[in-house]
């Protein structure tokens, strides 16, 4: 879910060719939750080959991502989560509950033949389970295309790229990678530009959006510790927020204070004990150093047999897929693969 930043969040609208040519750390199990949601059927059944194994992710990562590199230049390395710390349980726990809900909905809608509310609940069902990340982990691989595990948090591992100079930005649809530090965040790296939201049953349009931490930190006149401080009042996936208390009195209180030990007692008596934990996940985050961002080679045939005998896509679909990535190994070979990324 993330911290809802949003009412004191200062952002630029971009097009796709305002980031022609950036390099972009992605969270990618983000990236992949959003593919399971929105491409479905009909009646909200996730795509899936004659076997039963959900294809939705696929199609999504295989055809939006070799669009983004071949025809915006959009340099991209996937970053995929690791072991989430302790303090996530709780709401790892209660995503679970909610998607079991949103399961007995759609189930119900489709009873009545209610095939736009199934939809609607449908997009609140997707798991992200290991075998569909070992999926998309061969796909990209099998594409040349790199991608990184990251020890814990993804979005805490994008920053660290993004800081250390590896790529222009983090890319993830959540705020997080802002508390991780990340200089540049780029929210909605897409092409068609709509965004279901299932508690209104409608879609949305939607434009790439960067925020750039130093801009946001001086607007409001704030550091970033003083950010992650905001964010712990008002909740993030690792601890409860203090009810009543939204982003635009949480920025007031720490402008006033200082810092959360400065709060006055009547707000500070409703902190968790230990928000000192969840202060040090965001600004000493577990990340590492060893990772690659150079892209490797295109497995034609290994490709087709992957995604048309293994996972029944249509062979003149994923030619399409093939024909972008030729294409773009070609271009770069002539320009120099290596001055895409530089070394980590």
């Amino acid at each position: 879910m993330g911290v809802n930043l949003t009412p004191i969040i200062i952002k630029k609208i971009l097009s796709l060719d305002d980031l022609r040519g950036k390099s972009l750390a992605v969270d990618a199990n983000n990236y992949l939750y959003q593919f399971l949601a929105l491409i479905r059927t009909r009646d909200g059944t996730p795509l899936k080959d004659r076997s039963g194994n959900v294809t939705s992710h696929l199609a999504g990562l295989a055809f939006r991502t070799t669009r983004l590199i071949q025809d915006y230049e959009i340099k991209l390395v996937f970053v995929f989560d690791g072991q989430p710390p302790e303090q996530k349980r709780e709401e790892i726990m209660k995503r679970r509950e909610m998607r079991e809900k949103a399961v007995e909905d759609w189930q119900r809608a489709l009873e009545k033949s209610d095939y736009e509310t199934a939809w609607s609940k449908a997009v609140m069902t997707s798991r992200l389970t290991k075998p569909l990340v070992e999926d998309a982990k061969r796909l990209l691989s099998l594409l040349g295309i790199p991608h990184v595990q990251a020890p814990s948090e993804a979005e805490a591992q994008t920053a660290h790229v993004a800081k250390k100079g590896d790529v222009w930005a983090a890319s993830s649809k959540d705020y997080d990678s802002l508390l991780f530090g990340t200089p540049r965040l780029l929210r909605y790296l897409t092409i068609y530009g709509r965004e279901f939201l299932p508690s209104k049953g409608v879609s949305r349009p939607l434009k790439p959006e960067l925020i750039e931490l130093q801009t946001l930190l001086a607007h409001h006149g704030i550091s970033h510790n003083q950010l992650v401080d905001i964010a712990i009042l008002v909740g993030t996936d690792f601890n409860k927020g203090i009810k009543g208390i939204g982003p635009k009195t949480a920025l007031k209180l720490i402008k006033e204070h200082g810092n959360l030990e400065n709060l006055p007692n009547d707000v500070k008596s409703n902190l968790l004990d230990d928000y000192e934990t969840v202060r040090n996940i965001f600004l000493h985050p577990n990340v590492m150093d060893d990772y690659t961002l150079e892209y490797g080679e295109l497995q034609e045939e290994a490709l087709y047999s992957f995604l048309c005998e293994e996972r029944d896509f249509s062979k003149n679909r994923i030619k399409t897929v093939v024909d972008r990535m030729k294409k773009f190994y070609a271009n770069k070979k002539q320009a120099g693969l290596e001055k895409w990324f530089k070394p980590s």
